[in-house]
């Protein structure tokens, strides 16, 4: 092998599968920027692929008939948005069963009776903190959601991130915090998503260009078909 080749080798980035805090923020810059995506637009699309990844584990046939209805607890960040999105989407998928105005009934407050919540939905998505946010920096109703979410036997799904984790180490409340089932990385995995345990990991970025995806030296699995997440 020649000296320039070995040298080739030796500069190339090496491919990765997740991203720090500092990445994540550079890669979305770049897309609203760059590639002038607007913050809605991405809003958007994150939304609808954590519903289309909600139903690839969840299919209706698989909810009791009783529990039909899902619980999305969404905090007053950008993952809350997302949140927004992914219910409004759950709803026009048939997984939302109670509705009003909008299709989608809001809670004034999440119940503390865990039970309460256990008995009356087939799951809950965890959309309350996004990657950068502690809970101590959104106040009480947020601190006390998560509380309860740690507490749920039924199954859970994290957007990005599950909520109160460290995004690079998943320390903080990672330690004794959420335990998600599935988790939807949003754009591109985060640091954080190499301690996720849980059953099922997807990544909803088939909208990031491949030029992005090659300067972040993403090595993330193909999208099949038309699908807009893809397992891990």
């Amino acid at each position: 092998m020649s000296g320039a080749a070995v040298q080739d080798l030796a500069e190339a980035p090496v491919e990765r599968h997740f991203l720090s805090t500092e990445e994540a923020a550079a890669l979305e810059r770049e897309l609203l920027e760059d590639y002038r995506f607007g913050r809605q637009q991405l809003v958007e699309l994150c939304g609808h692929a954590s519903a289309v990844a909600v139903t690839k584990v969840f299919p209706l046939p698989a909810l009791s008939r009783k529990q039909r209805t899902v619980l999305v607890v969404c905090g007053p960040e950008q993952n809350g948005a997302v949140g927004l999105v992914c219910a409004r989407h759950l709803r026009m998928f048939d997984l939302t069963t109670q509705c009003e105005k909008m299709d989608i009934p809001f809670l004034s407050y999440l119940p503390t009776e865990v039970q309460l919540i256990n008995d009356a939905y087939g799951l809950v998505v965890d959309a309350v903190l996004g990657p950068g946010v502690e809970p101590c920096e959104v106040g009480g109703p947020c601190t006390r959601a998560l509380a309860t979410l740690k507490l749920l036997s039924i199954p859970l799904v994290s957007l990005d991130i599950p909520s109160g984790w460290d995004a690079e180490t998943g320390g903080g409340d990672g330690e004794e915090g959420l335990r998600p089932d599935v988790l939807v990385s949003l754009a591109a995995p985060k640091l954080c998503a190499g301690r996720f345990s849980g059953r099922h990991h997807f990544v909803a970025g088939r909208f990031v260009p491949d030029d992005v995806r090659r300067k972040f030296a993403l090595r993330l699995p193909g999208y099949m078909g038309t699908d807009c997440v893809a397992a891990l």
